[in-house]
């Protein structure tokens, strides 16, 4: 089994600082220690308590996020990713910008074979909105599971 190469990294086995902003945030990369393996694989983070501020209002809002890929050559650490998420909490964006904002950030950084995230934000005003965002059809013969999030509905 091969060892993960760690070197270079910055913030796994540190004390660090959460990011004032996502712009500031620090996204590191491991090798992938399967790369090249005819069988693809999936890797998934799931973040149940995503929060942002509304641009306009200031006051925050809160999502599930479910970030699926296949990797190439490169593994996002997670530890870098929590503190990029983390770092959203005094952003202000709008539903959309925040979501396909990491996910563009992770292909930039990755150059994964496909990714996916789909985020699913709580109501404000009543209405939930829901942003998916992918780079295109995951390749043919990988299992690519239902990312397990019920759709709002209420009290109902």
């Amino acid at each position: 089994m091969p060892k993960t190469d760690v070197t270079g990294l910055t913030q796994l086995g540190a004390e660090v600082t959460q990011p004032a902003s996502p712009e500031e945030a620090v996204l590191e990369k491991v090798p992938a220690g399967h790369s090249g393996t005819k069988y693809k694989y999936i890797v998934r983070f799931t973040a149940p308590e995503f929060t942002s501020l509304c641009p306009m209002t200031g006051q925050p809002d809160f999502a599930h996020i479910v970030i699926d890929y296949i990797p190439r050559d490169w593994l996002v650490e997670s530890k870098s990713l929590k503190l990029y998420l983390v770092s959203f909490r005094n952003h202000g964006a709008f539903h959309e910008d925040c979501t396909i904002d990491i996910g563009k950030r992770l292909v930039d950084l990755l150059d994964p074979e496909w990714l996916r995230i789909g985020a699913y934000w709580y109501p404000r005003g009543g209405i939930p909105i829901d942003v998916f965002w992918q780079t295109g059809t995951p390749p043919e013969g990988v299992w690519v599971p239902d990312q397990g999030v019920a759709p709002y509905r209420g009290r109902g």
